[in-house]
């Protein structure tokens, strides 16, 4: 992402000393001090913003909310150990509220724990999968950009919000369950014959 950043920042250079030479130094000056502003904006709503998460963690509203959660993971990743689906619950239940300090190394804890071997498992690739889509019920990042931009309403991206990330991990996880269905038969399907070649490989050496 840095070349594609470096090259759209030479391209749009070279293009506007092409085409207007003189305006390139006060577009460059008016876009750093846009973003010197937007910048103070943010560190002043994401410090309050964060407190009220912070308060949120202090009383454990994230780990309530995992334990309401334990039945649905429960069933989305079967054949997991109970340290699992902990990690798994604060996991989701952290993303849900917007706490990414929280929500990340409970996520790696739960992968940590789901390892079965050198390979990702189906369960693995769907809590990535999850994290990726994430429902998020208060989506602090946009609130926070719409309110800097003064918008009118900041917090009514709120439902659009739900609703979309809603679907998204509906879909990611019904994508991941009928492609780990396919790889289940594969896998089912592939180990008779290499048990028969074994089996083979077995009867040959006694023979010799």
């Amino acid at each position: 992402m840095n070349i594609v950043f470096t090259l759209l920042f030479i391209s749009s250079c070279i293009y506007m000393l092409v085409t207007n030479p003189t305006d390139i130094f006060p577009s460059m000056i008016e876009g750093v001090s846009g973003a010197i502003n937007l910048v103070i904006k943010l560190i002043a709503i994401y410090s309050i913003w964060l407190s009220v998460l912070k308060m949120a963690e202090q009383t454990q509203l994230d780990k309530k909310l995992s334990q309401l959660l334990k039945p649905v993971v429960k069933k989305l990743f079967k054949g997991e150990n109970n340290d699992a689906y902990k990690w798994i619950s604060i996991n989701l239940a952290s993303n849900m509220l917007g706490m990414g300090g929280a929500s990340t190394p409970a996520g790696i804890k739960a992968m940590e724990n789901m390892q079965k071997g050198d390979k990702a498992t189906n369960n693995m690739d769907l809590l990535v999968v999850i994290n990726a889509t994430s429902i998020q019920l208060i989506p602090a990042t946009i609130i926070a950009l719409r309110a800097s931009w003064n918008s009118a309403n900041p917090s009514s991206i709120i439902l659009p919000t739900l609703i979309s990330s809603t679907i998204a991990t509906v879909v990611g996880v019904i994508l991941c369950k009928a492609f780990s269905k396919d790889n289940s038969c594969v896998y089912q399907m592939t180990l008779p014959t290499q048990s028969f070649e074994a089996k083979t490989k077995k009867q040959n050496k006694r023979r010799k």
